[in-house]
């Protein structure tokens, strides 16, 4: 009897939690159990119906377990414990769920705003929580159009002391510019400080003292001041009603569906601020077997860990099997009495509806693509004479401009899907002219020889090579393979002309129906990977055009020349400006001023 048979045989009847373990000592999942004995020995009787737990189980080498005197505590062990190791195997939260807030450390020489994810207690304020990135990034970017404090992390007492340059920022009247030595700190406090009250709990305070501002000004016929003061008063009614995620009142709640397919779980979430819909996400995981009640329940853990955006209502579709330890862990977390809640009737009900239909269409919709992408990459294995799964496709296409600027695309699709962190771009470095089948073999070696060493960005080696041509592009790029010893690697060409699929070793083409999955899935390879050699040929080509007459100016460098281009809308203008309008230009001295003009009228 093996050491793991012998553990299993001395599981107690008592609550606890249990820790999976592999070969290497490495905790694979952790889970929690009313009676130890029994929940774990599942795991090891009969076959496993889904294939995340089979593969789970092939790779227990060992386990441990810990007793627990209640379910409370089996629920907050487990909950520190996945928070802890992140085992492989577990429901897990990929993005670690924190609300976003603002953090000002007024320790800094000209303090700036910052978005972070957790408070830590260095000093600094945090304002917040809210309940989504994208409206912290409204909020700051509304406060930057009236108070343009600096965003900059530059040192900014070296700034001034070498008189540098200020950025962009500064040009385009985003950052007042304190790199500039043209505000005090004094001045610049004050910015800050009404900031910090709009952000902060004086927004009534500091409200009331604009509106009475406001009014003074308006008396007094100075309408640009009451009209600035009237934006910082909206600003202040914007801000207050972004901020909802940390101050949830009776009308609050959180409604959470979950539906679980064949392959995939789904929740989805409903936030209701104030009385309303205020934001909604889905949740994807894979399907390991658990019931709808336990995959919820390892959700809501992990989505309330540390958050304290946590209202007095829950509503959930389907009940929880360890709801009153939950409640009491929730509660523990928020510091006051929390409700979950399976609505039986009324409005709370139907959100519950709607969000468990949500999550039951998510997963439709889901697996049936998943369903249609792994038919077409089955009948592309099929036609093409390949006995093994597709799981990685790459695609490449050339591009340039009567043989300048080439630039090759790699595109990568994983089990049919693109997967564009994969993507990689490519400059022809050995190749000069418009030689497609010479670039073609120069990209696909350097790609097969960084994977071959091992490089992570490169690996692993794919399933299958599509190219944008015909059967030159395919010769070329079998040849290329064979000198690097991996001819095994199955290879087509797709010809734009008449949607043309060859083989190695076939001399007739293959002409796929249009309305085939197969055909939609390389054509959609081919598409991508045109697009994306396209956009990138285009960006150098911009980039090479953009190499003005300025730039053989001396004394004119990038920034400079950006700032002229900016002021003057054209290098036409530029050429047609008078010595007094080109020193009117921030950072241009008289100087040079003088000697762009020369070099545009002396010397043409």
């Amino acid at each position: 009897m093996n050491e793991l048979e012998s553990k299993l045989k001395q599981l107690p009847e008592k609550s606890g939690v249990y820790l999976m373990k592999d070969a290497n000592g490495k905790i694979i999942y952790v889970g929690k159990a009313k009676v130890l004995k029994y929940r774990v020995k599942q795991y090891f009787t009969g076959v496993q119906k889904y294939t995340k737990v089979a593969s789970m189980v092939e790779n227990i080498a060992d386990l441990e377990y810990i007793i627990c005197d209640t379910e409370l505590e089996a629920l907050i062990l487990e909950c520190n414990l996945i928070k802890q190791y992140r085992p492989y195997y577990n429901i897990l939260l990929k993005d670690d769920k924190h609300y976003p807030y603002v953090r000002i450390d007024l320790s800094e020489l000209y303090p700036r705003l910052t978005i972070v994810r957790k408070v830590k207690d260095d000093g600094a304020k945090y304002f917040g929580p809210y309940i989504a990135a994208h409206t912290i990034r409204d909020v700051l970017d509304s406060i930057y159009k009236i108070y343009p404090l600096r965003s900059c992390k530059k040192n900014i007492s070296r700034i001034i002391l070498k008189k540098e340059r200020p950025c962009l920022n500064y040009e385009m009247k985003r950052c007042i510019g304190p790199c500039t030595g043209n505000i005090s700190e004094s001045e610049y406090g004050k910015m800050v400080d009404e900031v910090i009250a709009m952000l902060g709990a004086k927004q009534n305070r500091l409200k009331s003292t604009l509106k009475t501002e406001m009014h003074m000004a308006s008396v007094s016929q100075n309408y640009e001041k009451a009209a600035m003061i009237r934006d910082k008063i909206r600003l202040i009614e914007q801000i207050s009603s972004r901020q909802k995620a940390g101050f949830p009142n009776l009308r609050d709640k959180d409604v959470f569906g979950v539906s679980c397919g064949e392959a995939i779980s789904v929740v989805q979430t409903f936030l209701v601020r104030d009385g309303k819909l205020s934001y909604a996400e889905k949740y994807y995981f894979e399907y390991t077997g658990e019931e709808e009640g336990e995959v919820l329940s390892s959700f809501i853990i992990q989505y309330y860990m540390d958050n304290p955006a946590i209202p007095k209502h829950i509503y959930i579709s389907v009940d929880l099997p360890d709801q009153d330890p939950m409640e009491q862990w929730i509660a523990r977390e928020k510091g006051s009495k929390v409700e979950i809640l399976r609505p039986q009737r009324g409005d709370n009900r139907r959100l519950a509806i709607l969000a468990r239909k949500n999550a039951v269409d998510a997963v439709k919709l889901k697996e049936g693509l998943s369903i249609k992408k792994r038919r077409a990459l089955d009948n592309l294995a099929t036609l093409i004479g390949v006995n093994r799964e597709l799981d990685r496709i790459e695609c490449y296409d050339i591009s340039n401009t009567q043989g300048t600027d080439s630039v090759a695309s790699m595109v990568v699709f994983e089990n049919g899907i693109p997967s564009r962190k994969l993507y990689r771009r490519f400059k022809i470095k050995t190749v000069q002219g418009s030689n497609d089948f010479a670039s073609l073999q120069e990209v696909v070696s350097r790609r097969l020889l960084r994977g071959l060493s091992g490089d992570k960005g490169f690996t692993p080696l794919p399933d299958l090579i599509v190219v944008d041509g015909g059967k030159g592009q395919l010769s070329s790029v079998k040849d290329t393979l064979y000198s690097l010893g991996v001819e095994e690697i199955p290879l087509i060409s797709i010809a734009k002309r008449e949607e043309e699929v060859f083989i190695p070793g076939k001399y007739e083409s293959i002409l796929l129906k249009n309305s085939s999955p197969e055909f939609r899935l390389i054509t959609s390879l081919r598409d991508e990977a045109h697009r994306f050699a396209i956009s990138y040929h285009r960006r150098l080509r911009e980039n090479r055009q953009k190499m003005s007459e300025i730039d053989h100016i001396p004394g004119i460098g990038n920034a400079r020349k950006n700032t002229l281009l900016n002021t003057f809308s054209s290098l036409a203008k530029i050429k047609k400006a008078t010595i007094k309008e080109l020193e009117s230009v921030h950072g241009i001295s008289p100087v040079l001023a003088q000697t762009i003009y020369c070099y545009f009228h002396e010397t043409k």
